[in-house]
């Protein structure tokens, strides 16, 4: 497991199963290791988190899945 701080309140946490981005405290957006791609909260966020996920996807497409997703994988 490997944390990373990319900005401000962003943190990004690696494990086997994925790269997990936080805003904040809260896991909101991830990119699998088994080659499925990215995902982000469904969840409707507020401005700052927004930009925090737009700034980590960079452009590329990500599946919304519900915030249940992002607290398993970080668990």
């Amino acid at each position: 497991m490997k944390i990373r701080n990319i900005g401000s309140n962003m943190t990004e946490l690696s494990t086997e199963k994925a790269t997990i981005l936080f805003s904040y405290s809260t896991p909101v957006a991830a990119c699998l290791n088994d080659g499925f791609g990215f995902f982000r909260t469904a969840k409707k966020k507020n401005v700052t988190t927004s930009r925090h996920i737009n700034k980590w996807l960079d452009g590329r497409n990500a599946t919304e899945k519900p915030q249940e997703f992002f607290d398993a994988l970080a668990a």
